[in-house]
């Protein structure tokens, strides 16, 4: 049985829809077989010790010893298999209660019948048999003991035993067992919806908790719960995944020394709530603390964020303004730019036009085209400034991109091999993003790559947990003080270039959590396209 799941009894045979929880069952099965023991051992001892005027077994002494001594001997018996559970539950309380009718009402037939006042006893049995039993079962057992009444009574009027009492006595204690036996019923019935409401609630609790802590397991932002001596009661796997630990400490200065002063600092200056904290290996995170009223108890939340995350925000903020700003930048230009460029070419169609001058045409055609595609490269920093991810599978993504793009790359997909080291890789990126970001590093590739002296290399394959694309080409390779500014607005070290192609392909990838970076690979170019990994699921707030 799962932990916390309380198995339900159901021992009438003919109410199948009333339960008692196990529990509770044994619980009350052990009360009233101390109840019989304790009754049983009344019996004999009231009997044999003669406390003052009594009618125990003034009828008849031997039937009574018998009926006493055999009760107190099964209460006995039944005491540690009750204790123990050795026999089923229903089996045992349906045996108790049966037993006391028979042998209460042979005390009371052998103490002067329903005057000696022992009958009052199956009172309690029945009222017993409605909690323990329940259902209609609880009406059997009023009905068997009102008969047994009945039929002791008309045993003593035809044997003229003792002067018997009216039959109306009989009746009105046959009536109060079913009385008693409806109200049990009608208890025991309340107290069944009781304890099933209790039930839903503890499910809905349960449920709700561990949607919760599932929640809490799954949230991009990392989570961590400090009490007031600065142990760790709570954290989250991406605090762990962002502070590279693999389990979680017991305190707070095991989790991260920075991470511990920096939580000192904002204690003792509560309205500095925010810090960013520089990690081992050039890792950067910020963090936000705030306190949380539990019970009276004192406790700290941390919410911790990777500054990619952050960046990343600001990266989409920054574009979105870009965007703007490119709209209007392509209406005032690219106008006067159209005139321009039309005016040198009448100007370089005019009969007579000295060579000097013809050069001077070219030039002015040239440099036209140059900054309209100046004006088109920001552009696309504009056209989709959101990001829309969505989950890709790269061996058919990649795969389709590379038969689709012979014509994007001026014929020469065929100077590409697509390799994947590991397979059934996904990434969450959107696709026209990415799309654009290849688009620039294989046009970059077939440039400066010199493809002539081999193919360009696709590789595809999984680095730290996460899709990885690497475009490796033959070329000499960037020198240190260019790398430093690969990846800057309108950098290039070739005339025709805009400078934007890297930097539009690093603003995407940040759009979209991931990172493109620049290695050497054996000698050769290596552009490193890290991507977000599908298969970890987190929810972004």
């Amino acid at each position: 049985m799962p932990p916390g799941q309380t198995h339900t009894y159901y021992p009438c045979p003919f109410s199948r829809g009333y339960g008692i929880p196990e529990r509770q069952a044994w619980l009350m099965l052990k009360i009233f077989a101390i109840y019989r023991f304790m009754a049983g051992s009344l019996f004999v001892m009231l009997f044999y010790l003669r406390f003052g005027t009594s009618t125990l077994g003034t009828y008849d002494n031997t039937l009574y010893q018998f009926a006493s001594l055999g009760y107190l001997a099964i209460s006995v018996v039944a005491a540690p298999i009750t204790l123990r559970h050795r026999f089923g539950y229903a089996m045992l309380a349906q045996m108790f209660i049966f037993t006391d009718i028979v042998f209460i009402t042979l005390m009371m037939h052998a103490s002067g019948g329903i005057a000696s006042g022992i009958g009052m006893l199956l009172a309690i049995s029945i009222a017993a048999g409605g909690l323990l039993i329940g259902g209609r079962c609880a009406i059997l057992f009023a009905a068997l003991a009102s008969l047994a009444v009945l039929a002791e009574q008309v045993y003593a009027i035809q044997t003229r035993s003792f002067e018997p009492v009216t039959l109306t006595y009989s009746g009105m204690l046959g009536i109060s067992f079913f009385s008693i036996a409806f109200l049990s019923v009608i208890l025991a019935q309340r107290a069944e919806q009781s304890a099933i409401l209790a039930q839903q609630q503890a499910q809905t609790i349960a449920r709700l908790e561990g949607l919760n802590r599932y929640i809490i397991q799954h949230l991009q932002s990392g989570i961590l719960i400090v009490d007031g001596e600065r142990m760790l009661q709570l954290a989250n796997q991406s605090a762990l995944r962002l502070l590279d630990l693999a389990d979680i400490p017991p305190t707070l200065a095991d989790l991260a020394a920075p991470l511990q002063e920096a939580f000192g600092l904002w204690r003792d200056n509560p309205e500095q709530d925010f810090a960013i904290l520089h990690l081992s290996g050039d890792r950067e995170i910020q963090v936000r603390f705030s306190v949380l009223s539990m019970d009276g108890e004192a406790l700290y939340l941390l919410i911790i964020e990777d500054i990619a995350l952050y960046n990343q925000r600001l990266q989409q903020s920054k574009l979105a303004s870009l965007g703007r700003l490119t709209a209007s930048i392509a209406h005032e230009i690219r106008n006067p730019l159209s005139a321009i460029s039309h005016a040198g070419q009448l100007l370089s169609e005019a009969p007579g036009l000295p060579a000097q001058e013809v050069r001077l045409t070219e030039i002015i055609q040239n440099h036209c085209q140059r900054v309209n595609c100046i004006i088109e490269d920001i552009l696309k920093l504009s056209r989709r400034h959101f990001s829309h991810k969505q989950k890709i599978n790269l061996d058919a993504w990649l795969t389709a991109y590379f038969s689709e793009q012979k014509f994007d790359l001026g014929g020469r997909a065929d100077a590409f091999a697509l390799a994947f080291v590991r397979t059934g890789l996904t990434a969450c990126i959107d696709d026209g993003h990415l799309k654009q970001i290849l688009d620039n590093l294989c046009a970059n590739a077939l440039q400066y790559g010199r493809p002539e002296a081999g193919k360009i290399r696709v590789v595809v394959d999984l680095v730290d947990e996460q899709p990885t694309i690497k475009v490796i080409d033959n070329g000499p390779g960037i020198g240190g003080e260019h790398l430093t500014h690969l990846f800057e607005p309108f950098f290039t070290t070739s005339h025709k270039g805009t400078g934007l192609g890297l930097y539009i392909s690093k603003a995407l990838a940040e759009l979209n959590q991931a990172d493109l970076g620049y290695v050497q690979d054996g000698g050769k170019s290596c552009f490193v396209l890290a991507l977000a990994n599908a298969e970890n699921t987190v929810i972004e707030i």
